[in-house]
């Protein structure tokens, strides 16, 4: 097994129903269904330590590939194999690429509130939501630069719409999750809306996963980018 648990290594479980877990680094108790086998829960908060920092790597971004930008955020020390982080990463990604090709978005400001959007969705929410975390940051980014609230018409449908496109290509190829191959889909499902509701090309390179050695779940070559597809 490959290491999971921030403070031990070991490998995460997930529970059935909420109980009261202490975060090893803050100390802050709040519910929740995962933890370690040995115990040790980190909370989102502490989880996503870092990753504020790409404000600045995506406003100095030159690329209209989501793909690449993507990639270069996974790389940071902040980012792990699977984790919260993911679920702000994405829609920063495509937010970034948007304006690279573009797209009308005041990207500092936009990046700031997909921050403060992708925080909020727990880790884990693929499973127990039934919604991928890495989904709905698409559908964010789309509310984003749509301006989309509660109150408004089309926004509100494209930005569903597109959670729903991605969605379904996570769907399609199943579980268990990985939080990467779970981005790479979303982004791609984004890449082709994008072009066919606002006309915007951003740029998309071949995905080839190099992470599966790192992810105890791997499904090998039922994902469409194993190194063995390609």
């Amino acid at each position: 097994m490959k290491e999971e648990c921030l403070i031990c290594k070991a490998p995460l479980e997930y529970l059935e129903s909420d109980i009261l877990m202490e975060c090893e680094i803050c100390h802050k108790k709040e519910n929740s269904k995962t933890r370690c086998v040995h115990g040790h829960y980190v909370c989102n908060e502490c989880h996503t330590q870092g990753l504020d920092t790409i404000v600045g790597v995506c406003m100095e971004e030159t690329s209209k590939d989501p793909i690449a930008i993507m990639d270069r955020m996974m790389s940071m020390p902040f980012c792990h194999m699977h984790g919260p982080e993911h679920h702000v990463m994405v829609g920063a990604a495509l937010l970034t690429a948007y304006k690279n090709a573009g797209g009308q978005v005041d990207l500092h400001k936009a990046l700031l509130e997909m921050i403060s959007r992708g925080k909020s969705v727990p880790g884990g929410a693929c499973g127990f939501w039934g919604a991928c975390g890495a989904g709905i940051s698409s559908g964010m980014f789309v509310s984003i630069i749509t301006g989309s609230t509660p109150l408004t018409e089309e926004s509100f449908a494209l930005s569903h719409q597109m959670t729903a496109a991605s969605l379904g290509r996570i769907g399609e190829v199943g579980g268990p999750r990985c939080c990467k191959r779970d981005s790479y889909l979303s982004i791609l499902a984004a890449i082709d809306f994008v072009r066919e509701h606002f006309g915007i090309e951003m740029e998309r390179a071949e995905v080839v996963c190099h992470y599966s050695v790192q992810n105890n779940q791997c499904i090998g070559k039922r994902c469409p980018f194993s190194r063995v597809n390609h």
